[in-house]
């Protein structure tokens, strides 16, 4: 009973070492992946009135223009500008990188966010998330249960507590109105924080330099080439979507997931020699969005408000 006690004990304490050692204090693979999502998605539920829950549901226009736009606009299109690519002297495996990339659907957390942080259509914002990872998860190569339960504890089940506890404390919401705008703006910083951490803590040596400045370069302008052909096409007079519909579009259809990204990646390409390269693109295109889209909140906020108030008028 002794022997086993100090047994269990010693590999207690050497599983924490191993924790902290490789994975760092903050623990992302935990804190940022589930308690970080799940804080967002419990803020939206406390935030947002059941009604735009139910109609965000019924806006099947939006629902299909951004499944469209990326799960299969964004992928051909990124297959043609690949062909091109070809020409330069760029690493094969970054530019198959690159086309796995266009693949992924949005990101549970940083679009939603920065929907938020602009006052655009949240909801639209967390069913489209949500709704492309479900669509990605339900292929023959992707292990669909795991996916699954993970959407439901980060994004289903804090975003149905959030509604349930707003209806318990709709007063004292009313009354003292929390900073939920602040309180997600602080969980992206984290997310920020974290995903430069994971990006640069493994270097591959067998990368020239130019060629990961190329991708840096090649994957902004793909991200502010899409961004502005969606706000081109969501602004027409004929799209008729109103200006928090365009906000949530923009930042959907355009945002690739990191956290679906990266599992896939390691399933489809388990034990291949390029695996480091084939990720890279991916590694950069989430940092990257992240940090583009919170340098156009402000823009895109004035922006809103001021087609808003020419509404109004």
């Amino acid at each position: 009973m002794v022997k086993r006690y100090l047994f269990l004990k010693y590999n207690n304490a050497a599983y924490f070492i191993f924790l902290v050692y490789y994975t760092g204090p903050l623990h992302p693979e935990i804190s940022v992946s589930y308690l970080a999502v799940s804080t967002i998605f419990f803020n939206s539920g406390l935030s947002l009135h059941t009604e735009e829950l139910a109609n965000a549901l019924l806006h099947v226009r939006l629902h299909l223009f951004v499944q469209t736009f990326t799960l299969c606009f964004f992928p051909a299109s990124i297959w043609l500008f690949i062909q091109l690519l070809y020409f330069l002297p760029l690493d094969a495996w970054l530019l198959q990188g690159l086309q796995i990339v266009a693949c992924m659907p949005p990101p549970v957390s940083s679009a939603v966010i920065l929907t938020k942080s602009v006052g655009g259509n949240e909801a639209a914002a967390i069913f489209n998330s949500a709704f492309g990872s479900f669509l990605i998860g339900s292929s023959p190569n992707v292990p669909f249960s795991s996916i699954f339960t993970q959407l439901f504890l980060t994004v289903v089940f804090p975003l149905l507590l959030g509604q349930v506890v707003r209806r318990c404390i709709l007063e004292y919401l009313e009354r003292r109105r929390p900073p939920f705008g602040t309180i997600s703006s602080c969980i992206l910083l984290l997310i920020i924080y974290t995903t430069f951490c994971d990006t640069f803590s493994h270097p591959d040596s067998s990368l020239a330099p130019q060629s990961l400045l190329a991708i840096i370069i090649i994957v902004l302008l793909i991200q502010v080439t899409f961004m502005l052909l969606v706000f081109f096409l969501s602004t027409r007079k004929s799209a008729r979507f109103s200006p928090e519909d365009t906000v949530a579009m923009m930042f959907c259809a355009t945002h690739k997931s990191l956290t679906l990204g990266i599992p896939m990646l390691k399933i489809v390409f388990s034990n291949h020699p390029h695996l480091s390269l084939i990720s890279i693109p991916l590694l950069v295109y989430h940092p990257t969005q992240i940090l583009l889209g919170g340098l156009l909140v402000g823009s895109v906020q004035r922006w809103m408000q001021s087609r808003q108030k020419a509404t109004d008028v």
